[in-house]
């Protein structure tokens, strides 16, 4: 399955299965190879940066703004093709945003107050907004709250 059939599809839905989809997509695309609390993580920055509504006001656009995550920067001819990691990305959506859709103060937090993380091993040196130690490190990804 391509990537432009996967963002196709949750434009073409306006409610929970797009979010799942997208988030989805994110997981898979930033961190198919980390553990399961490695992934939730992840797809808990992307909910975070939604609340925060700086990137945007769905989960989908949060997760396609320019530059932010792999949705905005992997080609869209990209084949998912690994059928198990789609399958734990998917149910990993579906979890967190369950859990996101608790109260605040209910919700489990893996990244409490983080917004921003990248995979160490895919970088030379750490980005500009990484100043500091992190908040986490899980498996390859650092997490931070970038001001």
């Amino acid at each position: 399955m391509k990537l432009a059939w996967i963002l196709w599809l949750a434009s073409a839905f306006h409610n929970g299965a797009s979010d799942r989809a997208c988030l989805a997509a994110t997981v898979y695309l930033e961190a198919r190879g980390e553990p399961v609390t490695g992934q939730m993580a992840v797809a808990e920055v992307g909910l975070r940066r939604r609340d925060g509504g700086q990137w945007g006001s769905s989960l989908c656009t949060v997760l396609r703004a320019r530059g932010q995550f792999a949705l905005s920067t992997t080609s869209k001819n990209y084949v998912f093709d690994d059928t198990d990691a789609w399958n734990e990305a998917w149910l990993i959506a579906g979890v967190a945003l369950d859990v996101w859709k608790l109260p605040p103060a209910w919700r489990p937090s893996l990244v409490p107050n983080a917004d921003h993380f990248y995979a160490a091993g895919s970088l030379p040196l750490p980005p500009g907004w990484a100043k500091g130690p992190p908040l986490a490190v899980i498996g390859d990804h650092r997490f931070y709250h970038a001001d």
